[in-house]
C-alpha cells in the first residue's frame, strides 16, 4: 500500500535541497501528522481555555477525557489496523481494487458497533456524569475507532498537498469551534474534539471511496480465514498495549496518580514529560518513511520481483545484499537524526519547559522519555521491515516481548522510586530493539533458504 514511497522517489530524484527537504517534510507529517498534531491541538484548546471555562478542573478533566480516548481507542483498533491493511494490501496486489471500498465500510461497519457497544457499557456502568458528556465522550470514542482504520490509507494516496490540507482543515475547525465553544464548559470542549475528527474521518473517507470505485456498497472478505492473517490482530493489539502499558500502571497507582474525573484517574508526575517527548519523533519518523519507502522498498521490489522471474541466485543474492545495505543505511540514519534531535533537547530542555511554565523538577523524567520515544522509532522501522518481509511470527514475538517488559519493568520503577521513573518504558525498547536487530541479522542470513526451499 505504500503508494506514498512512489512520490517520495519522484520528489528526491529532482536532487536538490528543496526537493530533499519537501521529500522529508511530507514523511514527516503523512506518518506522524494525525495523532502529533492531535496532540498539539487538544493541547492549544486546553492552554486556551484556561480562565474560560470555570473551574479550571473541568480543563483537566478534558484532557484526561480525551487521553483516555485516545489510548482505548487505539488499543481496540490496534489490532485490525494491522490486520485490514495487510488485506487490502493482498488484493491490490492481486489488482483487485473493487474489493477495497466494500470491505473498508464493512471493517468500519464492524467497528462503529462494537466501539459503540463496549462505549455504552463502559458509560452506563462506570460513568455518572451528565447524559450530555457521556453521549459526547462515546461519539468521540465511536469516531475515532474508525478514524485510525481510515488514516491507514493515507500512505496509499497520492494526493498529499490535499491530505495536508485536510489535516490541518480539520484541527484547525477543532481549535475554532473550541474557541467558540469553551464557553460551554467540559462539553463545549468535547463537541469541537467531535468536530475536528469527524471533518478528518468524512473528508479522508470521501477521498478513499472516490479513489476505490466499487459496485458492492459493504462486504464481509476480511472475515475470510483464507484471506486473512490472525497473528496480525495480535501483533497490533501488543504493540498499542506495549505503549499504554506504563501509563495504565502509573494511572490506577494510587500513590502516583489521582481520581480526575468517574473512573479516569491521571498521573501528573507521569504524564506531561513523556506527551511533551513524543512530539520530538517526528525527525526520526520523516526519515523512517523516506529511508523504509524508497530505498529500502525499491530494493525489496527489485529482490523478489528477480525471485519471481527466475533469476540466477548470484543475481538475486546481489540484490539481497544490496537490500541489506539499504536496511543498515536507513537504520543509521534514524539513529543520526533522531540522536541530534535527542541532544539538541537535552540542551535547551530547561530553557523550553521555562518557556512552558513547566517545573524543572520534570527535566529528569523528560531527558529519560526522550530517549524512549527515539528508540521507539528505530522499534517501529523493524517492525516495518519484517512486514516487508511477511516475517509475522517475529513481530509478534518482539510486540509480546514489549508488553511483558514493559509491564515487568515499570512495576519494578515503582518500588525503586521517583528517580527511576520512565526507565521501564525505555529499556523495554532498548531491549526489544536490540533483539529486533539480533533477529532481523538472523532473517536476513537465510532470506534465500526460507524463500525458496520453505514456500508452500
Amino acid at each position: 500500500m505504500a503508494g506514498i514511497g512512489f512520490e517520495l522517489r519522484r520528489i528526491l530524484a529532482r536532487d536538490n535541497y528543496t526537493s530533499t527537504l519537501r521529500a522529508y517534510i511530507y514523511a514527516g507529517l503523512i506518518s506522524s501528522g494525525p495523532w502529533v498534531l492531535s496532540i498539539i491541538s487538544v493541547m492549544l484548546i486546553g492552554v486556551m481555555s484556561i480562565g474560560y471555562v470555570v473551574p479550571d478542573l473541568l480543563v483537566r478533566q478534558f484532557l484526561v477525557t480525551v487521553t483516555y480516548l485516545m489510548a482505548s481507542s487505539l488499543i481496540l483498533t490496534g489490532g485490525l489496523q494491522l490486520f485490514f491493511t495487510r488485506f487490502v494490501s493482498d488484493r491490490l496486489f492481486e489488482q483487485r481494487l473493487d474489493m477495497v471500498t466494500p470491505n473498508l465500510l464493512g471493517v468500519l461497519l464492524l467497528v462503529t458497533l462494537t466501539s459503540g457497544v463496549l462505549g455504552t457499557v463502559a458509560l452506563v456502568f462506570l460513568f455518572d456524569q451528565s447524559f450530555i458528556y457521556r453521549l459526547l465522550v462515546l461519539a468521540n470514542f465511536v469516531t475515532l475507532c474508525n478514524l485510525w482504520l481510515v488514516i491507514i490509507f493515507l500512505s496509499g494516496m497520492k494526493a498529499y498537498n490535499r491530505i495536508l490540507l485536510v489535516m490541518l482543515g480539520g484541527y484547525s475547525c477543532m481549535v475554532i469551534s473550541a474557541l467558540f465553544m469553551r464557553m460551554a464548559g467540559m462539553e463545549g470542549l468535547l463537541l469541537a474534539l467531535l468536530i475536528g475528527h469527524s471533518v478528518l474521518l468524512f473528508v479522508f473517507l470521501f477521498d478513499i471511496l472516490r479513489e476505490y470505485p466499487a459496485d458492492r456498497l459493504v462486504a464481509f472478505d476480511f472475515l475470510d480465514r483464507r484471506k486473512v492473517f490472525l497473528s496480525l490482530l495480535l501483533t497490533g493489539l501488543f504493540y498499542n498495549l506495549g505503549i499504554w502499558v506504563d501509563k495504565f500502571i502509573f494511572w490506577f497507582n494510587p500513590a502516583t496518580s489521582d481520581l480526575v474525573i468517574g473512573p479516569l484517574r491521571a498521573s501528573v508526575i507521569y504524564d506531561l514529560p513523556i506527551f511533551l517527548a513524543y512530539l520530538s519523533i517526528i525527525p526520526g519518523m520523516a526519515v523512517f518513511l523516506v529511508r523504509i519507502e524508497t530505498d529500502f522498498a525499491e530494493w525489496y521490489d527489485r529482490l523478489f520481483t528477480a525471485v519471481r522471474g527466475g533469476e540466477t541466485l548470484q543475481h538475486i543474492r546481489q540484490l539481497k545484499n544490496e537490500m541489506t545495505l539499504s536496511i543498515r543505511q536507513g537504520l543509521q540514519e534514524i539513529c543520526k537524526v533522531q540522536g541530534l534531535t535527542v541532544l539538541l533537547l537535552f540542551l535547551f530542555a530547561p530553557l523550553i519547559l521555562e518557556r512552558l511554565n513547566i517545573s524543572s523538577h520534570y527535566l529528569p523524567l523528560f531527558y529519560v522519555d526522550l530517549v524512549g520515544v527515539s528508540i521507539q522509532v528505530v522499534f517501529m522501522a523493524l517492525l516495518n521491515v519484517f512486514f516487508y518481509l511477511d516475517k509475522r511470527l517475529l513481530a509478534l514475538e518482539l510486540c509480546a516481548l514489549f508488553v511483558l517488559l514493559n509491564t515487568l519493568l515499570t512495576l519494578l520503577s515503582l518500588q525503586l522510586g521517583p528517580s527511576f521513573f520512565g526507565y521501564g518504558f525505555t529499556i523495554s525498547l532498548i531491549i526489544c530493539s536490540l533483539v529486533g536487530l539480533f533477529r532481523l541479522s538472523s532473517a536476513l542470513e537465510s532470506l534465500e533458504y526460507e524463500t525458496f526451499m520453505l514456500e508452500r
